[in-house]
């Protein structure tokens, strides 16, 4: 799981970032050189993009509404098209502050809260501004993403006019729900994942964060300030509100992006096709051979069997005894690939997509689509696509390897993405290509290059030896 500082290096330094681990996805890893982002169409010597100028997106909603979730994954995607965009969680600034396995006073939280947790909230705030004005100023940033709470209307006017005197433009984004149903799942699946509940019971760490979420209702204030630029998410994507947000292109590939996120849970599965019956020969486009049919069957119980161990376990540690979510099968349009996919369609699982289209529209549905997902594709398609879930920099999406013995698994975290693999057991070995050594799992290891200067927000990493090769041209049209 992630790393965070300990106490000297939290008193020795201004900044208190994120760091990526094995398993887990680098969108918070601090690159070390320039470098063309995966879906990037052009460089600029400021490092900004769209004729936008500086942008700080600030979240707005009570906890467990998944605004982190949402500037995770709003960073990742205006990462993958080249802007430099770093995420600054206060929640890692509190954690920092008052040191490792220590908490704030009891009253922290609470708006009438003692002169000390006043002090201690305003320490931690500016902070936290620091840093954010450091990577707009000092490291040619173009989107800071403040993501916090912001309760209060008169707090939210006061930081846009504070960002304008630096000629900075503010965008807020209220995650909104009032659908328990959904904040219960969020708190189960996603929240007690956070740091602040390591070593914690599920039971447990679901009645403190709802505790949490009770102490600021009374006070929260939703967004409705007519001369501020802000989004409002209701119920996880089911209605969208925009004021204002006319200040440029990149402010609208924002919104286009949003109106495809949702921030329900859901698991992603990444699975090769089987083998066809004239391997050597990409262009026949021929059927699965009797090994690859044996496969596909073997792959599918496999990933069954998986997924109802997990609604077991998930069961024993005290969630809820719901069903299994459905699970949507997308496939190339290749032979192979749409076979390999026939065994689950007659146990009534749907196969339908195409995958033979461009990037970014694939991304958007990616992201819409809010069943359990399972991708059956040629290896080059996995890489690019995997490549965007755990924010894996451009040089390495080309190495990225998936033998047929293995389903990789990509499961939504309270601040990441994380990925394992389920082993197919019983393949033919000469069914399974060779996986390099340093890359069992397809993860680039903790501190490797990202796609940009300050486009993450890890810790000062090691020295990595960077790959020599370079990105393939699968990023900007998928040909499967």
């Amino acid at each position: 799981m992630d790393t965070l500082l300990t106490a000297e290096l939290a008193a020795n330094s201004p900044r208190f970032r994120r760091k990526s681990s094995t398993l887990v996805d680098a969108i918070h890893d601090l690159p070390e050189r320039m470098e063309m982002a995966p879906a990037q169409l052009y460089s600029t010597e400021s490092g900004r993009l769209f004729h936008s100028g500086r942008i700080v997106i600030v979240t707005v909603g009570l906890p467990a509404r998944g605004k982190t979730h949402i500037s995770v994954a709003l960073a990742r995607y205006l990462r993958w098209l080249g802007v430099k965009t770093r995420a600054f969680h206060l929640g890692d600034y509190r954690r920092a502050t008052v040191g490792p396995g220590k908490d704030v006073p009891d009253d922290y939280f609470f708006v009438n809260a003692s002169a000390a947790s006043v002090l201690l909230r305003q320490k931690i705030l500016k902070r936290c501004r620091e840093d954010i004005y450091q990577f707009l100023n000092h490291e040619n940033g173009q989107v800071a993403i403040y993501d916090a709470v912001n309760p209060l209307s008169a707090g939210r006017k006061s930081l846009a006019k504070e960002f304008a005197k630096h000629d900075v433009q503010t965008l807020f984004i209220e995650s909104a729900c009032d659908d328990e149903r959904i904040i219960e799942e969020n708190v189960r699946s996603v929240k007690i994942s956070s740091p602040d509940y390591v070593g914690w019971s599920a039971d447990d760490a679901v009645k403190a964060y709802l505790a949490r979420v009770a102490a600021k209702i009374p006070h929260f204030e939703t967004m409705e300030e007519h001369d501020l630029n802000y989004i409002k998410m209701i119920n996880a994507g089911e209605r969208m509100m925009v004021n204002n947000c006319s200040f440029g292109y990149l402010s609208h590939r924002i919104v286009f992006y949003l109106l495809n996120l949702h921030i329900k849970s859901r698991q992603t599965y990444f699975v090769r096709a089987g083998t066809s019956s004239e391997t050597d020969s990409y262009k026949a486009d021929a059927s699965l051979s009797d090994q690859g049919r044996e496969y596909a069957k073997t792959m599918s119980d496999a990933l069954l069997k998986h997924r109802e161990e997990e609604k077991r376990d998930l069961k024993e540690q005290g969630g809820p005894d719901t069903p299994l979510k459905p699970l949507t099968v997308w496939t190339s349009t290749r032979r192979r690939t749409v076979e390999t996919s026939e065994y689950l369609e007659k146990l009534g699982y749907k196969s339908y997509h195409d995958l033979a289209v461009r990037l970014e529209p694939i991304i958007l549905e990616l992201e819409r689509e809010q069943n359990d997902l399972l991708i059956i594709a040629h290896e080059s398609v996995l890489r690019v696509l995997y490549g965007y879930l755990m924010a894996c920099n451009a040089n390495d999406i080309p190495s990225l390897e998936f033998p047929r013995n293995e389903i990789v698994e990509i499961i939504p975290a309270s601040y990441n993405n994380e990925a394992k693999r389920i082993q197919i057991p019983g393949l033919p070995q000469q069914m399974v290509p060779a996986s390099p050594q340093d890359i069992q799992i397809p993860v680039p290891p903790s501190g490797a290059i990202s796609p940009m200067p300050g486009t993450g927000t890890g810790t000062p990493q090691e020295t990595v030896n960077e790959p020599s090769h370079k990105i393939a041209d699968a990023t900007s049209r998928l040909t499967v």
